[in-house]
């Protein structure tokens, strides 16, 4: 017999003694042709796990114009621990019958594009984690954009979350910030090439060795502090 809110309880109570701060879930089986697996792969994995596990303040708060080198290790730790707890929460769901698929924390398939398999912050928005912002990141009411994101999809029947009603509302913390300008009033007008080049001028000056900037992730902080 399934049991859709059950395994929901279960499987938050799991992700939350391994740290994860942020639980969702999404059924995605109208968009699962956006994501770069086979169909057959895909063919009954119609819901989603998206997991958010909360960033270091202190480490957010000695960013100033730029990415600092402890963030960038701060930064690959999470998405290493965010693959770790995937890999755990996928054996949980294995354990009871089901098919679990862990999407990687960071791993671009498509370098020309700058795509993943799936959009975690698409999955997460989906999920109730949080709502997509001026900073084209996804923000949490409780702790702004101070998260990453893993994603894992399956068969195990989940009862969904609604996605939040809210948005960034007047604050603005994020664009009077940004070191290039990408950031905008709305939120589709964000310029992702003029981010993508000053991503790509910190890795070239050796601030740090991935495409990172954290700037506007330390400006997005919770309603209370913004």
């Amino acid at each position: 017999m399934e049991k859709p809110e059950e395994y929901k309880k279960e499987l938050k109570k799991f992700t939350e003694d391994l740290g994860i701060a942020l639980f969702g879930v999404a059924c995605v089986k109208t968009i699962k042709k956006e994501f770069l697996f086979s169909d057959e792969t895909l063919k009954d994995l119609d819901y989603t796990i998206s997991l958010g596990l909360r960033l270091s303040d202190g480490i957010l708060e000695d960013i100033t114009s730029f990415p600092t080198k402890i963030y960038y290790h701060h930064y690959r730790q999470a998405n290493a621990i965010l693959d770790q707890i995937a890999f755990k929460v996928s054996n949980f769901i294995q354990s009871k019958g089901y098919k679990a698929l862990p999407i990687p924390a960071s791993q671009i398939v498509d370098w020309e594009k700058q795509t993943s398999h799936l959009s975690h912050k698409r999955i997460g928005e989906l999920a109730g984690i949080g709502f997509m912002g001026r900073n084209n990141l996804l923000v949490n009411p409780e702790i702004g954009s101070r998260f990453r994101l893993v994603t894992i999809l399956t068969n195990m029947p989940l009862k969904p979350d609604k996605k939040l009603k809210e948005d960034c509302g007047k604050c603005k913390a994020c664009i009077n910030v940004c070191p290039i300008g990408a950031i905008k009033e709305k939120k589709e007008d964000f310029n992702h090439i003029k981010c993508f080049e000053k991503l790509k001028e910190f890795r070239d000056k050796r601030l740090v060795d991935q495409f990172i900037c954290g700037v506007c992730v330390k400006a997005c902080k919770n309603k209370l502090q913004s």
